[in-house]
């Protein structure tokens, strides 16, 4: 394989990705799948999960998976050894792509929506990137993507809780890049705006996606695929000298646009 060829491959690397089996996640799996990466994913939906490993079968994909809470710290010290037996005790690239939002008054929030909020989207993400670690340092390098938000940059109503459990994983993000250079382990973010996943389809909300819509200078919202190729090129040897950074994927939304029509 020449210089330019593997600057843009993952071939022979190998990756955990949590959360694969729907909307961003389940991009991110393909998309480094795409590239030449063995995946390991999990999800808490069993049926989910092996539907989805069916799919990958089909296509040819090396992705292997496991049902798993990562809120739980037995199950993400599970899923870390399982990681550790599938992968020889190495692991090259990490996704903490898990996540979770209660849309509703910071009044009205109680402390269970707290500490589900801050366990599924910050605890979960800090203590993986910790089991992670030594994998990475066996491995001789790493590579650790956040997914974060473009909450963290504007506002919106009713996710405080969440939008502060994003602002810690990019707070990490620099602080993990600085310690963990030294062992050759990059660490980087990326912060979707609203993209277009089962789950805002569910919500049918028209209305307020109209509205959203109308904030985003692209004049539409992003697809999975779209951030799923940012966070693969964060692990692409052809980002070798990036570390540190949380990435917008928004389509301008943090510029804080307002039409003039």
């Amino acid at each position: 394989m020449d210089n330019h060829v593997a600057r843009w491959s993952l071939h022979g690397t190998k990756a955990l990705v949590t959360g694969g089996t729907k909307g961003i996640g389940h991009a991110i799996v393909e998309e480094l799948a795409k590239f030449g990466a063995t995946v390991h994913t999990c999800s808490r939906n069993e049926s989910e999960l092996n539907a989805c490993l069916k799919e990958w079968e089909d296509k040819k994909f090396n992705v292997t998976g496991s049902v798993c809470d990562v809120s739980s710290q037995i199950e993400r010290e599970r899923i870390i050894n399982s990681v550790s037996a599938v992968f020889q005790g190495k692991l090259d690239i990490l996704i903490n792509n898990v996540g979770m939002c209660w849309i509703k008054p910071t009044l009205e929030c109680t402390a269970e929506d707290y500490s589900q909020t801050m366990a599924t989207n910050f605890e979960s993400a800090f203590h993986l990137s910790q089991l992670a670690h030594p994998l990475m340092k066996a491995s001789g390098s790493g590579r650790i993507v956040f997914i974060s938000s473009v909450g963290t940059r504007v506002v919106y109503q009713g996710i405080a809780i969440y939008a502060a459990s994003k602002g810690a994983m990019d707070q990490l993000t620099k602080h993990l890049a600085c310690e963990w250079a030294r062992d050759n382990i990059r660490v980087n973010s990326v912060a979707p705006s609203v993209i277009k996943t089962p789950l805002i389809k569910k919500l049918g909300v028209d209305e307020a996606i109209t509205k959203e819509t109308s904030r985003v200078p692209l004049n539409r919202l992003g697809e999975p695929e779209e951030v799923a190729s940012v966070v693969a090129f964060l692990c692409l040897p052809a980002s070798s000298y990036v570390t540190g950074q949380t990435v917008c994927i928004d389509g301008g939304r943090a510029l804080n646009y307002t039409t003039t029509d």
